[in-house]
């Protein structure tokens, strides 16, 4: 437990950090994160670059 309300800020901060940097996705092709995510043919999911134009699923 925190002794301070600035450490649980702290906490609460790194936690925020490491779960935007593991929901980013990048583009495979560019390396751009501006990535839309679409529904595909059959009904899946795919991704399509925004930068580039690059779809995958």
């Amino acid at each position: 437990m925190p002794a301070s309300i600035l450490e649980e800020v702290d906490d609460l901060l790194d936690v925020a950090q490491t779960r935007r940097r593991a929901t980013l996705l990048g583009c495979p092709s560019c390396g751009s994160v501006h990535v839309a995510q679409v529904l595909g043919d059959n009904g899946g999911i795919s991704y399509v670059c925004t930068a580039c134009g690059h779809s995958w699923s």
